[in-house]
């Protein structure tokens, strides 16, 4: 197995993905697991693979992801900045088109946080008026 050229991170709500990028064919590894396996939903493939299908590198280089916390579609969408960020370190040409397609900005919405009083960050008790 090759060295990697570059190695980075991107995260969403709690997932962390670590990305290390190689010269090779164009395929997708994700905890050890073929990315078909890992992400069974077309639409999550869809959105992992979008900087690398602009970018026309899809066959380039292979990815070797390791993916830890949320659920998946927090995965997909980490897996997605951390590719983003691999390719902007390997040629620094290609950060308008990605910044522009938005796969360089960290999405910053998180889960509320609980309030005390409340059963939910936002849902009360019931109210009882007598």
């Amino acid at each position: 197995m090759p060295k990697p050229l570059v190695q980075s991170t991107g995260r969403r709500k709690q997932a962390v993905a670590r990305v290390r990028i190689r010269p090779g064919t164009g395929v997708i590894t994700v905890n050890k697991r073929p990315i078909e396996n890992y992400f069974p939903s077309e639409t999550h493939r869809m959105i992992v693979t979008e900087p690398l299908r602009l970018t026309t590198l899809d066959e380039t280089y292979d990815i070797d992801a390791t993916m830890d916390g949320g659920g998946i579609s927090g995965q997909a969408g980490a897996l997605r900045l951390g590719i983003a960020r691999g390719l902007v370190d390997l040629d620094e040409e290609l950060r308008m088109t990605l910044k522009r397609a938005g796969f360089l900005t960290r999405d910053a919405r998180k889960k509320e946080s609980k309030k005390y009083g409340l059963k939910k960050a936002r849902k009360a008790p019931q109210y009882s008026k007598r």
